[in-house]
């Protein structure tokens, strides 16, 4: 019978020497694996915080050997294996063989310099593409499987965690700096989870290494801010604030510069759609300008257009009370663009942009539109609006107008525009419309790369035939059919209104919110797809 001896290198307060001494009283490896054993250390943990002098934790990073019903360390793995004199290897003798992918375990006072170490299930080596789920099925499994690892060690307490690269410290950091984000600033401190720094374990000077990890801190970091906007109360986040938000945030980084456009601007631009929308709430509207000049001087720049309703009741058609709250993220479009155009920034992509972003709340007074009110686009095109809820394509409708005005190379834009794109896609994917198969194919290498897919859908005359009928006006806001196809007439009626024939639209309703679907993200806001659109644009600056 095999016994185990954990023996402290610290005094220990009675209350944790008591149940320690329950824990391990005669213990069989053959009637109690060790992976219990540390699971009642790790209640009892939190007793040493007076005693304690690291609180400092590791991920390190196994692979599974299906032929040989075994695992296998990565580099880094190994290197600390051999510094604690093989005691990971022997712990994981007794546990290991059925640690699933993407699972953990985690282990306590293995040496000195860490209290804990999360060892983590990557799954099989070598894994590359998987064409069935059209994604790089190795980066995503060192993303959840890492994710997972500084997620469990922050539970445990950790202040400070220390990450192996695993074979890739770009989807190592993103896994990590995502997985850690939470939106708790207006918590009392018991109420806050713990703050935690990672960094990258490395055992030599790998330069690759180093810049794959900070940039995959930039990636990670720009989508939370963008889930940072779409979470913050609609109270704390309007029009007004969301711009000078992202002007504190952006306006600071190298070629980027901010304007902020008010409702008297929009008006001489004639943006009748867009000012109908804001017009129910007393709240102002903004339209957000930004420009990133990381390309060459006079280069054409690349349109980026967000929808920013930074609150939708869907005004006199009016949305059910249930879940109405989650509305405050219907400005998902414009806080991906946001983010997008803090990671270029940050990465200093070799390309030009402009973003434009109109912001504004759709709510209810004595002004707001009615159903089977006519408005005047900036282009010129009449529309009826029979559906106050359809609000997101009339305030695109005019920014994609005036995007088009500054003959970009191409227009892409992000909206969560319809319900319908929910009930195609769920949260797998994001539903793209376009009719450049070009740009199309580098947006889904993007998204094969990231983990954050993207689906071609149609846009077929049969759909604009729909959004073109109508009694009083050229187009109207709903298709002719309204519950059929809904995603692919608002698509088909936004592209009344852009010329340029290198035009995306991403339909991301869908993916805004995140329930346990993806394991590198909490509950809550998503901030999908930042950082596809961030790959797509590094990309296309290297196939002009």
């Amino acid at each position: 019978m095999t016994r185990i001896n954990i023996t402290f290198k610290r005094p220990v307060n009675r209350e944790y020497e008591t149940v320690m001494a329950a824990s391990m009283n005669s213990v069989s490896l053959k009637s109690r694996s060790i992976l219990t054993i540390y699971r009642q250390l790790k209640i009892c943990r939190r007793c040493l915080s007076s005693t304690s002098i690291r609180n400092k934790g590791l991920v390190i990073g196994v692979y599974k050997d299906d032929k040989k019903d075994d695992i296998t360390f990565t580099p880094g793995a190994q290197y600390f294996d051999n510094q604690t004199g093989g005691k990971i290897k022997q712990a994981l003798k007794v546990c290991g063989k059925k640690l699933k992918t993407g699972k953990n375990r985690v282990l306590y006072d293995i040496n000195d310099e860490y209290t804990s170490v999360a060892v983590v299930n990557l799954g099989k080596h070598g894994v590359k593409f998987n064409k069935h789920e059209e994604l790089e099925e190795g980066k995503e499994n060192i993303r959840a499987a890492v994710a997972g690892g500084v997620s469990v060690l922050r539970d445990v307490g950790e202040e400070q965690v220390q990450v192996d690269p695993c074979g890739d410290a770009r989807a190592a950091a993103e896994g990590s700096v995502l997985k850690l984000f939470s939106y708790d600033d207006l918590k009392g401190k018991d109420n806050k989870k713990d703050k935690m720094k990672v960094d990258l374990y490395s055992v030599e000077e790998n330069s690759d290494n180093q810049e794959s990890w900070k940039k995959g801190v930039i990636l990670g970091n720009s989508q939370n801010f963008a889930r940072l906007l779409m979470e913050t109360p609609a109270n704390k986040m309007t029009p007004s604030i969301f711009a000078n938000t992202v002007q504190n945030r952006l306006g600071t980084e190298s070629g980027v510069s901010v304007q902020i456009r008010d409702k008297y601007w929009a008006e001489s631009k004639k943006m009748d759609a867009f000012l109908s929308v804001s017009q129910g709430s007393d709240q102002p509207p903004v339209f957000l300008e930004i420009d990133y000049n990381g390309g060459k001087e006079g280069t054409t720049p690349v349109a980026l257009v967000g929808k920013g309703v930074t609150f939708d009741s869907g005004g006199i058609s009016i949305k059910p009370s249930q879940d109405m709250d989650k509305m405050r993220g219907d400005m998902g479009g414009a806080a991906c663009v946001a983010g997008t155009l803090l990671a270029a920034a940050k990465l200093k992509l070799p390309i030009n942009i402009k973003a434009f972003i109109p912001l504004c709340e759709n709510l209810i007074n004595g002004r707001a539109t009615k159903p089977g009110d006519v408005v005047t686009a900036m282009n010129g095109k009449t529309i009826q609006i029979d559906n106050t809820d359809a609000e997101g394509r009339l305030i695109l409708a005019d920014a994609l107008t005036y995007a088009d005005s500054f003959n970009p190379s191409l227009i892409l834009d992000m909206a969560t525009l319809t319900g319908a794109v929910d009930v195609a896609l769920g949260s797998a994917c994001t539903g793209v419309y376009t009719d450049s198969t070009h740009h199309w194919n580098l947006l889904h290498q993007a998204g094969g790369k990231t983990g954050d897919r993207v689906w071609r859908m149609p846009l077929f005359k049969h759909y604009s035939s729909q959004v073109t009928t109508s009694d009083l006006a050229d187009v109207n806001n709903i298709g002719k059919y309204s519950r059929s196809g809904g995603s692919c007439t608002a698509a088909a009626f936004l592209k009344e209104f852009v010329e340029n024939k290198n035009w995306l639209h991403l339909d991301i309703a869908g993916v805004m919110m995140n329930k346990d679907e993806v394991a590198y993200l909490g509950k809550g806001m998503s901030g999908r797809p930042t950082r596809t659109i961030v790959e797509f644009l590094s990309l296309l600056s290297q196939n002009k």
